[in-house]
């Protein structure tokens, strides 16, 4: 393991260190991993980024956090906060200054870049296909990201290694331990959800259902058609306890509107579950929501950034990944095979079994 280096961007560093030092106990070392970095900025804006080590021959995995909104520099006397778009460019600077003398570099984006614009629809840009294919030409060997909108956008890169991890296990392991799962009912938000949700309900052992969301395709605002009616397809909810499931939450409006729909369908309680919550537009509809009783609890991980004052709200619950990302690292590392990280189904299903009556 002596050639393994991580470089953990400012955007992820409480989670990249929790990395750090699971790597450590899982290999019985002392010595840090970190390959310590430099991200300077000229007071017009402009950034570079140093590395303060060695990285010829080393296996070196960079961690970044694109989605972190709370990431600051200076640009003319002003505080300003990063955008997505910046992050990606600090990840395109490290590999730049790695320069070409690593073995092999791996990056692991949580939340993929740009993964939402994944397909085109008339004169519209392709910006996922077109960062996945910068990251090529820079020299990456392997991406890893977790939950990708569509992982079908690998198909902009076939010949480098795309590796998308879902953190169903890791959610449905504290949804287990903090709840009763004996009636259960699983809710996609929208079609385009239904796979994640279907896999929910197998796990589980029970119904699906899906809302069916009707746009106003005349209207754009925020760059999406605003949603006119959220349609239910399913049998009845009536008494029962829901969890919604989906890999984003952006607004927020979209969820919690299904969370009020099922409420009015005298549904029991109602788990919202999402792998990357955002909170774009604050998190004070959450907490009226969850005033007015239209949801229980939010189960989401700590894959990209979230306050640490809704951390601490009552309704949240956060799914820790540490653990999951370490032994990606690790095993591919070693160069063993992921197919223990991707099936977990079996040891998934006993502890189910275990809980249900």
């Amino acid at each position: 393991m002596e050639n393994l280096k991580i470089i953990i961007l400012d955007n992820i560093k409480e989670l990249g260190n929790k990395v750090n030092e699971e790597l450590k106990r899982i290999n019985g070392v002392e010595k840090d991993y970190i390959l310590p970095i430099t991200r300077d900025r000229f007071s017009n804006g402009e950034g570079k980024v140093k590395i303060n080590g060695t990285v010829r021959d080393k296996d070196i995995y960079i961690i970044s956090d694109i989605g972190n909104y709370d990431t600051t520099y200076q640009m003319h006397g002003h505080t300003v906060y990063m955008s997505p778009d910046e992050h990606f460019q600090d990840i395109k600077r490290v590999i730049s200054a790695i320069s070409g003398y690593a073995s092999k570099i791996t990056l692991i984006m949580p939340l993929l870049y740009e993964s939402r614009q994944h397909k085109r629809k008339g004169r519209e840009s392709l910006d996922c296909a077109i960062a996945l294919k910068e990251l090529e030409i820079l020299g990456v060997n392997h991406i890893v990201t977790f939950d990708a909108h569509d992982p079908n956008v690998a198909n902009a890169i076939p010949n480098l290694p795309f590796e998308n991890f879902y953190v169903a296990h890791d959610i449905l392991n504290k949804i287990v331990e903090k709840e009763d799962i004996n009636n259960l009912f699983v809710i996609s938000p929208d079609m385009g959800a239904m796979e994640r949700a279907r896999y929910y309900a197998e796990i589980l052992g029970c119904d699906v259902g899906v809302f069916y969301k009707r746009r106003d395709l005349k209207t754009v605002i925020n760059g999406k058609n605003p949603v006119i009616e959220h349609a239910y397809l399913g049998t009845d909810v009536k008494g029962k306890d829901i969890i919604v499931v989906d890999d984003m939450i952006a607004s927020g409006t979209s969820m919690l509107e299904v969370a009020k729909d099922l409420k009015a369908r005298k549904a029991n309680k109602i788990f919202l579950v999402s792998t990357f919550s955002l909170f774009t537009e604050g998190v004070e509809v959450f907490k009226k929501a969850y005033e007015k009783k239209l949801f229980n609890k939010l189960y989401s991980t700590n894959l990209t950034y979230v306050p640490e004052n809704i951390k601490k709200e009552e309704w949240f619950e956060d799914v820790d990944c540490y653990e999951r990302l370490s032994r990606i690292i690790d095993t591919m590392h070693k160069q063993e095979s992921l197919k223990s990280i991707f099936d977990l189904n079996e040891d998934m299903l006993e502890k189910v079994k275990r809980k249900t009556k």
